[in-house]
């Protein structure tokens, strides 16, 4: 293991002795190229510069320039503590190729931090690239060309596959738009396996969606997704992972053209069947929409410009649509969950693949979810917002109740609340101090049989058996595993 040490702003440059062994993912890759690490400065601003080896960073707080790859049977091992901030000129990304590692694990009391190089206060969304670790599990499109733009191919055949690790990390202000509609997510995960270890990741103001998955099998637990343009879970192209204990939390005046969603989630772009299929498992899920935070809301462009923390850099507003967006053959499944405030809150969208048919027999599954505060309860058409049936997402009865109410309403466990104050949250709402989204006593998302609650088969032994619904157990500081760790104000922090 080399580490690699920095004093003042004394230039050290390693020239790996070897090249980097590399398997038919990494034959593009298997030039060695030199790693420089300057003073405080990580890579020399080109887009395409390339970590062979092993490296271990200082603690201390680094300026990430251009496109950094970590090559395949290379790694990178990054401290508790550390703050990385991405380089706006260069539009820096941190990208962990197919075969390469990342060991970045923090701890409650010192996170690791990746954020803008932006001063203080003039941070805004999409000020650099973002996180991309790329593994080889499966996907249902073979070897993949990762969203956003890089060169790094993902997919294979390994779903035990490790790519290291990510424990109690911040990720703020990703995004960089390179192209019109091409961003980076603030973390994406292309074809990552269940042998990487995942938990604590807090994604904040993304330019893009919060989190995003493509492919794979890699499981995670306490994740946070705020104030995101996009969707804050996105999982695609047969992604199979188990999830638990997960927050997410809009900003009322923030929404992307493509329209916002809690989930949005899809089998492939094209709705087909392809194998395998997207199937991963939620539970124990808070999603807060943007309704009920700001009196003044309105679901329009007029009213969600992005304020004063529009970036103005080609990114488009939009408008919000569903708590939960699952179409195009998608067999997602989420139990234990709570969310509020959502203009739609469910939407099985039929318009490619059927959606409909895989809820109705049970392959796409949503038990005890516990919905408060949206304007209609489900849609079954994109860009709709009507709860009117539509079998083929396209042509609409405004005479029958959608398919995605009735079948919110038929299965085990579900409840639909009018009013968000009914479901008893502490204080859930982001723009006004001392947000909590945890119930409080006498709340009806608490005091729950727990063997009830993972009955389902498809909760396996993975996930935590525990008596409430939603991400927290109780409002009480005890149960609240944010703390410490998490950051709610990152423009204003000193980095």
């Amino acid at each position: 293991m080399k580490t690699v040490r920095f004093f003042g702003l004394v230039m050290i440059l390693f020239i790996s002795m070897f090249t980097t062994a590399c398997d038919d993912d990494d034959a593009d890759n298997s030039t060695q190229e030199e790693i420089i690490f300057n003073g405080n400065q990580i890579g020399d601003g080109t887009q395409e510069f390339y970590i062979n080896g092993d490296y271990t960073l200082e603690k201390k707080t680094y300026v990430l320039k251009g496109w950094i790859y970590v090559t395949g049977g290379s790694s990178l091992t990054i401290p508790a503590g550390t703050i990385i901030k991405g380089d706006k000129d260069t539009k820096a990304a941190l990208i962990v190729m197919t075969g390469g590692k990342i060991y970045a694990e923090g701890t409650a009391s010192e996170p690791i931090v990746f954020t803008s190089n932006q001063a203080k206060g003039t941070r805004k969304l999409g000020d650099w690239g973002g996180l991309i670790v790329c593994g080889k599990a499966k996907n249902n499109n073979g070897v993949m060309a990762i969203e956003g733009g890089p060169n790094s191919p993902h997919g294979g055949n390994d779903d035990d596959d490790n790519s290291g690790i990510l424990s109690y990390i911040r990720v703020e202000f990703a995004g960089y738009p390179f192209l019109p509609d091409q961003e980076i997510n603030g973390v994406t995960f292309g074809s990552v396996g269940r042998g990487t270890k995942i938990d604590h990741i807090q994604v904040s103001y993304s330019n893009d969606d919060s989190f995003e998955w493509f492919g794979g099998t890699a499981n995670a637990k306490y994740l946070v997704a705020y104030h995101g343009w996009d969707d804050d879970f996105d999982t695609d192209n047969g992604f199979s992972g188990k999830l638990q204990y997960l927050l997410s939390i809009r900003h009322p005046r923030i929404a992307d053209t493509s329209l916002s969603n809690g989930f949005e989630s899809d089998n492939n772009k094209d709705g087909t069947n392809a194998l395998p299929n997207t199937s991963c498992v939620f539970s124990n899920v808070t999603l807060v929409g943007p309704l009920g935070q700001d009196p003044a809301f309105a679901n329009s462009s007029e009213y969600i410009n992005g304020g004063d923390l529009n970036p103005n850099n080609g990114s488009k507003t939009g408008v919000y649509q569903a708590a939960m967006q699952v179409r195009r053959n998608s067999k997602l499944n989420c139990f234990n969950s709570v969310a509020i405030g959502y203009p739609v809150g469910l939407l099985l969208d039929n318009e490619k693949g059927d959606v409909h048919g895989a809820a109705t027999a049970g392959d796409l599954t949503l038990n005890n979810l516990y919905f408060a505060g949206m304007t209609v309860l489900g849609s079954d058409k994109n860009k709709s917002w009507k709860d009117a049936y539509s079998a083929d997402g396209v042509e609409e009865d405004l005479t029958r109740e959608s398919f995605s109410s009735a079948y919110f309403k038929m299965q085990p466990g579900n409840k639909y609340y009018y009013s968000i104050s009914d479901l008893l949250l502490k204080q859930p709402n982001s723009l006004q101090a001392n947000a909590n989204y945890g119930p409080v006593l006498g709340s009806p998302l608490t005091g729950k049989n727990a063997n009830e609650l993972f009955s389902n088969e498809k909760l396996s032994s993975w996930f935590d058996k525990v008596d409430y619904v939603g991400a927290f157990r109780s409002d009480s500081d005890g149960d609240n595993w944010l703390k410490g760790w998490t950051n709610f104000d990152p423009q204003n922090s000193d980095y």
